[in-house]
């Protein structure tokens, strides 16, 4: 898991990190810290979160083992099978 805001601290050294760890393909999904969600990068709610609040994943099985939960907006399949999981 890597920190939005471990990547630099301004907004134009985040973005050049972040563009490094995406072409490098070592970011598939992001999350968000205090909701405990991740998705997909080009989601619209994930766009909407504060830096502070966003974390990135190199896979998906890596957000689940630290205890996130797919995002029902762009991961419909992978929440419905979590959600029958908890219910």
């Amino acid at each position: 898991m890597i920190l939005h805001t471990s990547l630099g601290n301004n907004a134009f050294k985040r973005s050049r990190e972040l563009k490094i760890l995406l072409d490098n393909n070592e970011i598939t999904f992001a999350g968000n810290l205090k909701l405990k969600i991740y998705g997909t990068l080009d989601c619209t709610s994930g766009k909407r979160m504060k830096v502070q609040n966003r974390v990135f994943f190199s896979a998906g099985a890596e957000a689940i083992d630290l205890g996130y939960r797919p995002c029902g907006h762009c991961m419909p399949g992978a929440y419905k099978k979590w959600k029958a999981t908890v219910s």
